[in-house]
């Protein structure tokens, strides 16, 4: 349901005020309604897609109003309460207020696709960690020494649980038939996770209570997480095609510390249209890496990280930022140099950040891709 449908004229005269169920008929209803009101109409929304993507169907003009700036206009008006009708009203009179709102355009199909797509991975991953953990407390409640020499967030040591999770299952199956097994099921160096599991098991022959009961749970999740694998090893291929599919994609996932995943990451929360950021300062500002002053009467210089920024955006640059670190001496170089000048680590991640949006905004502009420079040698 749409909280409610509230039209005011210049002068904040109500010229409307109903409630709308969304749906599509009685939608289609109010966009033939409300233009007889008024010459210069102006619809204020969040984003919603069937709402906005009818009216933008119909050639009307539509501005994003942020949920927490709704919720931030609703203290200066009088009463404490919340309704949909006091947040109708409160958006009406913003749209007609204010003029730095972002206008809305017409979503591609491709760009939809990876906003799609990049949500269903960070959930998968989400759900990916959050067993790895609960995997991770199975095994060292009845199993210690099998924990330690196993990276049990890789496929080999999953598949060997998926099995054996037990010290005696695993003494009595030993080393060359638990390699074997492994190789029947196509695990990668098998000889290494058979062997350290074998050898845990024998430094351990207490059995603890409940074993029998967390072997069952940890051989689930162990063929939960194998499932989770395949379904975001899919979904990075399919990710990656989408986003070299884009006109700008190419030269995003090009850049050291992007790649296609967090390329189309990057493309779905700017809707795929980097061309509304005149600057490289407006996409920092809109990426939430580029610092704000908060000067006042004779305080300036005073500049602060922003408290609103586009969440999504931010995690990319950040993300990429912290990969170059690792990867690229220069970057690894510049984050040396902040820390030294006593910056903590997000306070010196976040300006190598910055400096990376004015590379990327300098490739999509001139259509470039990354080359890699020769090391100087003194």
């Amino acid at each position: 349901m749409t909280p409610a449908a509230r039209s005011r004229n210049n002068d904040g005269e109500v010229l409307l005020s109903r409630k709308v169920i969304n749906d599509e008929p009685q939608l289609l209803h109010l966009i033939s309604e409300v233009p007889a009101l008024g010459e210069d109409v102006v619809w204020a929304d969040g984003m919603a897609s069937l709402r906005v993507d009818l009216r933008l169907n119909h050639r009307q003009t539509i501005v994003y109003l942020p949920g927490l700036a709704v919720n931030r206009a609703s203290a200066a008006y009088r009463g404490l309460g919340k309704t949909d009708a006091k947040d109708a009203r409160v958006i009406a009179d913003q749209a007609r207020m204010r003029r730095d709102l972002h206008v809305l355009t017409p979503e591609s199909e491709l760009t939809a696709e990876l906003r799609v797509l990049t949500d269903r991975w960070a959930d998968l991953e989400k759900e990916r960690t959050r067993k790895n953990n609960r995997l991770h407390a199975q095994v060292l409640s009845i199993f210690p020494a099998l924990e330690y020499p196993l990276e049990l967030t890789s496929v080999g040591p999953l598949v060997l649980l998926s099995g054996y999770q037990t010290p005696s299952a695993l003494r009595r199956l030993g080393r060359l038939w638990l390699t074997a097994w492994l190789r029947n099921r196509k695990t990668r160096s098998a000889e290494d996770p058979a062997t350290a599991a074998v050898d845990a098991a024998e430094r351990q022959h207490t059995r603890l209570p409940g074993e029998a009961a967390i072997a069952r749970v940890v051989r689930d999740l162990a063929l939960e997480l194998l499932d989770l694998h395949e379904k975001i090893h899919e979904l990075d291929k399919l990710i990656e095609a989408r986003c070299r599919a884009h006109e700008p994609g190419p030269v995003i996932a090009n850049l050291p510390g992007i790649g296609p995943t967090l390329g189309a990451e990057l493309l779905a929360a700017t809707g795929g249209d980097l061309s509304r950021f005149p600057r490289a300062d407006r996409l920092a500002a809109f990426s939430g890496v580029a610092h704000v002053p908060r000067d006042s009467c004779n305080v300036n210089g005073n500049l602060h990280r922003p408290r609103r920024q586009r969440r999504g955006l931010q995690r990319v640059c950040y993300r990429s930022a912290m990969i170059n670190i690792r990867t690229c001496p220069e970057s690894r170089a510049f984050y040396d140099r902040k820390r030294s000048r006593k910056k903590t680590d997000k306070h010196a991640v976040l300006p190598l950040a910055r400096r990376h949006v004015n590379v990327l905004f300098a490739m999509i502009r001139d259509g470039t891709f990354s080359e890699p420079r020769t090391p100087h040698l003194a």
